[in-house]
């Protein structure tokens, strides 16, 4: 069934209930005038406003959501599902349409998308240190039929400072979270979901605190692989991306990587030995990691050594090992 969200272009940027299509009552410019209006003479005079700008309108809309479906039944839904989505449905069920409006529209869904963020459940954490290609083993247990929820295929980054490279931009953090929260209902009889050792954030996009509290108290599967074949997968991964690029991403972490190795780096990259990058760059962030996993050492329940396994195999190996546990 069709979803359209009436709302002003610029909120539906924002963050959209997944799959809805936009098909706008006001635009952003004729959303503030009315507001203005509305402010300082009152609802009256913004009603009136608003009649102005739907008038001409009316047509369009209808043949808009022509396009769209002409014979199934279609949501509908504004802001509150006030004014403008009851606006809409008084116009489609004129032009003969069998429409359902959300009660609480587009506000009382968000909140219901944080409460699936929010819900208790049992995770298990896939963690190890960078370039164990923990995403694509996990892409490979999703081929196998574990419940797993790809975090960074959802934020189309991967998770460090070069993670944005090779991806396609990100959503907004409002629309991660509605596309994701599908994700979490699809696998909600599941007694455990697989994820990946994330930090708060992901690129731009930053987790759910309420989420955030109740992954970081989970179980943790760590997978150790050599040093040279995260290397390898490193040189995979970022390989043929534009050199000032990776350049930046040294750059980015060079206080703590240290000036003199980002330079280092960056002089590795411009004659193309990225392998010598790559080892610098794990130098930095083998160091972060291990901090960290001291302090979650207790949540550790297994440790996997996947060295000189193809990302099939050690999804094999992993699946494995862990169902019993």
């Amino acid at each position: 069934m069709p979803i359209i969200d009436v709302r002003s272009p610029g909120e539906f940027a924002k963050g959209h209930a997944t799959g809805a299509i936009s098909i706008p009552l006001f635009s952003d410019q004729e959303r503030a005038d009315i507001g203005t209006i509305y402010k300082k003479k009152g609802s009256e005079k913004a009603i009136r406003l608003g009649l102005e700008y739907v008038g001409p309108k009316m047509s369009k809309i209808v043949d808009d959501v022509d396009k769209v479906s002409k014979i199934s039944p279609i949501e509908l839904y504004c802001w509150r599902g006030g004014m403008r989505s009851k606006s809409v449905e008084w116009l489609l069920n004129t032009a003969g349409y069998e429409v359902y409006r959300w009660e609480g529209g587009y506000k009382a869904y968000r909140q219901k998308v944080l409460d699936i963020w929010g819900l208790e459940r049992s995770y298990i954490i896939l963690s190890g240190l960078t370039g164990s290609a923990k995403t694509e083993i996990l892409r490979e247990m999703i081929i196998l039929g574990a419940p797993v929820i790809d975090l960074e295929g959802q934020a189309n980054h991967k998770g460090s400072a070069f993670g944005h490279i090779g991806e396609i931009s990100q959503p907004t953090v409002e629309q991660f979270e509605n596309d994701t929260s599908i994700q979490f209902e699809n696998l909600k009889k599941e007694k455990r979901i697989w994820l990946e050792d994330e930090s708060r954030s992901i690129g731009r996009i930053w987790l759910q605190n309420s989420f955030f509290d109740i992954k970081k108290r989970a179980p943790i599967v760590l997978i150790e692989r050599s040093r040279q074949e995260r290397i390898e997968h490193l040189v995979s991964l970022y390989g043929k991306a534009d050199p000032m690029e990776l350049e930046s991403g040294f750059y980015k972490i060079a206080k703590r990587l240290g000036h003199e190795n980002a330079k280092k780096a960056a002089e590795h990259i411009a004659v193309g030995d990225l392998d010598l990058a790559a080892d610098l760059a794990l130098a930095y962030y083998d160091k972060t990691y291990n901090q960290s996993i001291m302090k979650k050492q207790s949540q550790v329940i297994i440790k996997i050594d996947i060295t000189g396994c193809s990302n099939s195999e050690a999804a094999i190996k992993i699946i494995d090992q862990t169902k019993k546990l």
